[in-house]
């Protein structure tokens, strides 16, 4: 990667222009750029443009330091090009790189946008004459920018932002996005960079850009985690009773779990607790709890309605966790009833409840290590290492057999290494070569150690 910046920093000293030279998408590049130009002038001086024209321009700096070094052989004093302009910018004296940005200042609009990347970057330089003459500039270029111009910019002033005096080129684009026309906040929303994309979802729901409807579905559909909930709250900011269904259906279909949880909460402002009744039994235990904590408002207890469904028809899986979360330790003889029940996610979530409770009995979970079903083994294995030191060896051993499946191999395995003891090395030893690709990893690092 730094070849390529160096190639880079050697294209533009040739003249090549500077959206040509590098990728101006990519943040990186720009950053790249002015460290590999930077290198290029201490160490190959001869191979860039000469800076005579920014020759006695000491501006703010003190009256004795040395003028900058010069390259005397192609000494003149004509007007640099935008790829000299580029170089400049990054030179490592730093009375050049203010003297680039005077000149930055003068060149007309459509010539300075190119170059605006390379002019943020020198808001958080070092040196205090070079940031203060860099953010005047970018404080008067940015308010008439194009879409175009800060969908390239935008990325490189958050990567900065992260150095010691790059937070004011942020605030200067937080306030173009916040205060500038709609279509340069529409192309900062559907950026490639994510940091660009999170600030402008932000800014938008702040600048209430959409209506809540549409925020919601764009929390149920985008992808990044952040952007869901940056936009689920803009949705339920904006719900009122005339438009709760509208705004609200989306966010509770959502697939992801943190999407749920905002529209669940939402139904309390909403005034309607009966909805969120169905969301008790959610796979989710954030969505369970904001469903417990919207009923609870209206002076409904959850326990009740949970019993009501661990003894009912068709149980809902998560139900028997749901139970005991909010349950009493006296709610454990209804999940031991589950422990056998047909469906593999409600045998699960009872024994993870009956842990939960701290109501677990390890005679009582040992049979549940040969269940069918993987995920009931793990929660048994999970309630059983507590216990290893009571458990009958010879039978956790023995389901190590290959006659058994692989989730209870595996179970067994675990439960073995969480209670340790001598024996240890001997049943690792018996399984290093065993076909089991966890088997035979955990016991070969056991024997390592």
């Amino acid at each position: 990667m730094r070849d390529t910046h160096t190639e880079a920093a050697t294209r533009l000293a040739r003249g090549t222009p500077l959206t040509s030279a590098i990728d101006t998408s990519d943040p990186s590049a720009w950053t790249g750029l002015d460290l590999a130009a930077r290198q290029l002038a201490r160490t190959r001086p001869s191979a860039v443009p000469d800076h005579a024209w920014a020759t006695g321009r000491r501006f703010r700096w003190p009256w004795d330091a040395p003028l900058p070094t010069l390259n005397l052989s192609r000494r003149s004093r004509r007007e640099p090009d935008e790829s000299g302009l580029a170089l400049a910018l990054c030179h490592p004296d730093g009375r050049i790189r203010e003297a680039a940005l005077r000149r930055a200042a003068l060149l007309p609009a459509p010539a300075l946008r190119p170059l605006l990347p390379l002019v943020a970057i020198r808001g958080a330089d070092w040196a205090e004459a070079v940031r203060h003459a860099a953010r005047g500039l970018l404080r008067s270029a940015l308010p008439a920018s194009g879409p175009e111009t800060v969908a390239v910019l935008a990325p490189v002033v958050l990567r900065v932002a992260a150095r010691r005096h790059g937070e004011a080129a942020r605030t200067l684009l937080e306030a173009t996005l916040r205060e500038g026309p709609a279509p340069v906040l529409d192309t900062a929303l559907v950026h490639d960079d994510r940091a660009t994309r999170r600030l402008a979802h932000r800014i938008a729901v702040e600048r209430r850009h959409f209506s809540p409807e549409q925020f919601a579905t764009a929390a149920a559909t985008d992808p990044d985690v952040a952007i869901q909930d940056i936009c689920a709250d803009g949705a339920v900011a904006g719900v009122d009773p005339d438009t709760a269904e509208e705004v609200l259906a989306p966010l509770l279909r959502s697939p992801r779990s943190r999407v749920r949880a905002a529209g669940v909460t939402a139904l309390r402002r909403a005034g309607r607790p009966e909805r969120a009744e169905a969301f008790l039994a959610d796979r989710s235990g954030l969505v369970r709890a904001c469903a417990r904590y919207v009923l609870r408002q209206y002076g409904i207890e959850a326990a009740p309605l949970y019993r009501a469904l661990c003894a009912g028809g068709p149980v809902p899986p998560a139900a028997p966790l749901g139970l005991a979360e909010c349950g009493a330790r006296d709610d454990a003889a209804l999940l031991w009833g589950l422990t056998d029940h047909p469906h593999p996610g409600v045998r699960a979530h009872a024994v993870a409840g009956l842990r939960s409770l701290d109501a677990t009995d390890w005679a009582r979970l040992v049979p549940l290590l040969d269940d069918p079903a993987p995920g009931v083994v793990r929660e048994t294995v999970t309630a059983l290492v507590p216990w290893t030191d009571r458990l009958p060896g010879a039978e956790v051993t023995a389901r190590l057999g290959t006659e058994h499946p692989r989730h209870v191999r595996v179970g067994a395995f675990r439960l073995l290494v969480a209670h340790g003891g001598p024996e240890l090395r001997e049943v690792a030893r018996t399984l290093i070569d065993d076909a089991e690709p966890k088997l035979r990893a955990g016991s070969r690092a056991l024997l390592r150690n």
